[in-house]
This record gives C-alpha cells, sequence and structure tokens, in this order.
C-alpha cells in the first residue's frame, strides 16, 4: 500500500522555511534546495530492501548488511527537478541518473513528453521521481505514467512543496506510488501557483525570469 508522508524534521522544515523567502538569493536557493533534498532522501529511503553479505573486517569475518539488488535511480522532471539531484546522490552517490522533459500544450494544455533518457535497467531499481513543486499534479502523473509505460515498477515521488490538489490527483493516478513531501501547501491560486509556496522554483534555482 503506497503511502504519502509529509516530512516533520525539523532542518527540513527549517531549510524550506528559508526556501520561501523572496530574499533568498539563487545561490542560496540552490544550495537549500540540494540540502532539503539529501535530508529527504534519508527519510525516504528509510523502507529500502536490504541483503546479508559476508565480509572480512580487521578482525574477523562477519555478516553486515548491504542495500539489495539493483538499488536506485533518480529521475528528475526538467527543469526544475535537476535541482534536487545532486543532494540525493550525496546519500547515496551509485545511485543511476535518469531524466524526463515534458512541456504543456497550449490547447490541450496537457504535458506533452520532448526527451526520456533513462538507466537500461531502470525497470530493476526503485526510482525516486524528483520536481520541486507537486502543483496541479499533470507533469507529475504524467512522468510517472512514462515511466511504467517503459517498464519501471517500484516508482517514488518527492517535492519540496505540494498543494492538496496536486496530492489528490497523483494519489488517483497512481495509487501505488509512495508520495514523499517537504512541505504540505494551503491551495493553487487562479495561475496554478501553491500558495504560500515559493515563486517559480525552475526561475529561482536557475536565475532565469
Amino acid at each position: 500500500m503506497a503511502k504519502t508522508l509529509v516530512m516533520e524534521h525539523p532542518l527540513i522544515q527549517h531549510k524550506i522555511g528559508i526556501i520561501r523567502r523572496k530574499s533568498t538569493s539563487s545561490k542560496e536557493f540552490r544550495e537549500l534546495v540540494s540540502e532539503v533534498s539529501m535530508f529527504m532522501a534519508y527519510e525516504a529511503t528509510r523502507e529500502l530492501k536490504l541483503a546479508d553479505v559476508e565480509i572480512e573486517t580487521p578482525i574477523t569475518k562477519t555478516i553486515v548488511k548491504e542495500l539489495a539488488g539493483k538499488k536506485m535511480a533518480v529521475v528528475p522532471i526538467l527543469r526544475a527537478g535537476l535541482g534536487m539531484v545532486e543532494g540525493m546522490l550525496t546519500m547515496v552517490p551509485a545511485a543511476k541518473v535518469g531524466h524526463i522533459g515534458l512541456y504543456r500544450d497550449p490547447e490541450t494544455l496537457k504535458p506533452v513528453e520532448y526527451y526520456c533518457k533513462l538507466p537500461a535497467d531502470c525497470g530493476e531499481r526503485e526510482v525516486f521521481v524528483t520536481d520541486p513543486m507537486l502543483a496541479t499534479g499533470g507533469s507529475a502523473v504524467a512522468a510517472i505514467t512514462m515511466l511504467k509505460e517503459k517498464g519501471v515498477k517500484n516508482i517514488h515521488f518527492m517535492c519540496i512543496l505540494a498543494a492538496p490538489e496536486g496530492v489528490k490527483a497523483l494519489s488517483e493516478a497512481h495509487p501505488d506510488v509512495d508520495i514523499y513531501i517537504g512541505a504540505l501547501d494551503d491551495h493553487l491560486n487562479d495561475h496554478g501557483y501553491i500558495v504560500p509556496g515559493l515563486g517559480d522554483a525552475g526561475d529561482r534555482i536557475f536565475g532565469t525570469k
């Protein structure tokens, strides 16, 4: 059964509070997004499967725990999702990285794939899809649908901020996907922005307007 988890860790909440500030520079914003992603990865990987492995210490042979199977892959939704990758790789350096690019069709308003490159063995990995914002949920739903169509089975979604509307849309479309949220905000405004939110995550990460 998939779960939705809002992170309550004090360090995560403190750093998200700084991220929200209008006065936070792009440099600080990037660094904090990476740090929050690192802390969230620690929590989100709590249930990864372990296997017993025999090793030799300087004293004797013993059995230790190691991550089982093909381990992890991180798949950011371009472009803002890129900001979360470095923090996750700090925690799991052996993880492979894929990329999904989407744009919204101006007529249908539906997300359209323009780029997708995944590790060849992605279907055997625990895949963490990253996007700082879960607003309407359209991009997340579309990205996860694409991953499933390409044979990916074990999918988790990580975002820094979420609106209730996005959580509902993603949960209903993909009830088998765990959702990890840094902070759950109040609602979406008429322009589809999360309130109180932090503005456009992509613009703030990359210093664009």
